[in-house]
């Protein structure tokens, strides 16, 4: 396992989460309300206007794909 690797993503999560700090809130709602079958849009807009869109059908194995993860950052 590379600690050095999981070190610098805790203090650039750290910074992230410093300069938006209503996003990790907004993950912890969103994540409670997340379920199989939840559909997730994204949006990217451009500073020159362009628009860039996608949606996911959330399966239980992206679910418990996240909860590994999280508990692994632990």
């Amino acid at each position: 396992m590379n600690f050095g690797g999981l070190f610098q993503l805790k203090n650039s999560w750290a910074a992230f989460t410093r300069n938006h700090p209503k996003f990790p809130k907004f993950l912890q709602a969103a994540g409670a309300a997340i379920t199989p079958d939840t559909i997730i849009e994204i949006k990217v807009t451009t500073p020159t206007g362009k628009k860039i869109e996608t949606n996911l059908k959330v399966r239980q194995s992206d679910i418990e794909l996240v909860k590994n993860l999280a508990n692994s950052a632990k």
